[in-house]
């Protein structure tokens, strides 16, 4: 299973390069947000940034600002020619599907967000989306079993051979990680605290403050 990191921060997207935690970025209008990037060419700019920093068959999800089918259709193609790593991110949208449509024929990949049900991975994959971002954590909200979707839209691709692969989001916690890695869903994104935490096991903590203090007693 593949770890995209879900941020547009450049410190966070080196830091899981450091950690061999890197596959892929993705980002949304919320994350660009928080970056120190003010108008359209700064954007753009941060993009290739964050592509310069991938390697091998990793890329980048760079999402559309519009909804209106040939703005998205505009937006997309200059976002895909930034850089050959960016994968365009459209939304789950009746414009949004016949844009996936558009760029399918075009050979520009995409990744069809906010995802919730699987009818609407159904005609993302019949568009020919690269990828399908179901969002978890926003289901789990909504007390609906977000990791029963994952599973339910794996076997539809399965049993009808569609290539568009399961990049789950929406990452709230570790479980999710862990469970998405059962399921066999081709790559997750999250934010970077979510896997750092699983690093971390009380035993772990425990057994290696043993070994530390045995070792010091022995060297007296």
């Amino acid at each position: 299973m593949k770890f995209f990191i879900d941020t547009a921060n450049l410190k966070e997207i080196d830091e899981a390069r450091s950690l061999g935690m890197l596959d892929g970025v993705t980002t949304n209008p919320s994350l660009m947000s928080k970056e120190s990037v003010s108008n359209q060419k700064e954007i753009q700019k941060h993009y290739i940034s964050i592509c310069e920093r991938l390697k091998n068959n990793e890329n980048l999800s760079a999402e559309v600002i519009n909804t209106n089918y040939i703005d998205m259709i505009q937006e997309g193609e200059k976002l895909a020619l930034l850089h050959p790593r960016i994968v365009v991110k459209i939304p789950m949208t009746k414009n949004g599907i016949k844009a996936i449509k558009y760029f399918s024929n075009k050979k520009i990949k995409t990744n069809c967000t906010l995802i919730f049900s699987i009818g609407q991975a159904i005609l993302a994959a019949k568009a020919g989306a690269y990828y399908v971002s179901p969002f978890l954590g926003r289901l789990d909200d909504l007390s609906y079993n977000g990791l029963n979707l994952i599973q339910e839209i794996k076997n539809v691709y399965e049993n009808y051979h569609f290539d568009t692969k399961i990049l789950a989001a929406s990452i709230r916690h570790p479980l999710h990680i862990i469970e998405c890695s059962k399921i066999g869903v081709h790559a997750i994104t999250s934010p970077i605290s979510v896997i750092y935490s699983l690093f971390y096991h009380p035993l772990t903590d425990i057994g290696l403050e043993k070994f530390i203090k045995d070792f010091q007693k022995k060297i007296r």
